[in-house]
């Protein structure tokens, strides 16, 4: 099985569906992103892009209201809050100020910029 999410004219995953490999390989059975892409425009209009549970392509699996960025070749999840920042290595977002040193549950403050219990 395979994963599609299909994406909105400014790259928000509107919805995500799983494809029959039957649909995704080509005369040959090499499965390839462009034919189930294909496929499921078809199927249901729009475009469609990729996505794996495992993360192996993209960085992550496509959920609804994700950002495809083609830069990046990444499904980015919303932004939590404002002043946290986009990390191109990994596409996740990350505070202003690291919090790996923290023990426990934190939670991050957006009115003081800060991590906070």
């Amino acid at each position: 099985m395979a994963h599609f999410a299909q994406i909105d004219a400014d790259n928000v995953v509107v919805q995500v569906i799983v494809v029959s490999d039957d649909d995704t390989q080509n005369d040959d059975g090499i499965e390839t992103e462009t034919i189930g892409a294909e496929f499921c425009h078809n199927l249901l209009g729009g475009q469609w892009v990729q996505t794996s549970y495992s993360g192996r392509i993209r960085k992550r699996f496509a959920g609804i209201g994700y950002t495809y960025d083609k830069t990046l070749d990444a499904f980015i999840p919303p932004k939590p809050y404002p002043s946290w920042i986009l990390n191109d290595q990994t596409a996740d977002w990350q505070a202003p100020i690291a919090h790996e040193d923290l023990d426990g549950w934190w939670i991050w403050d957006e009115t003081t910029q800060t991590w906070s219990r």
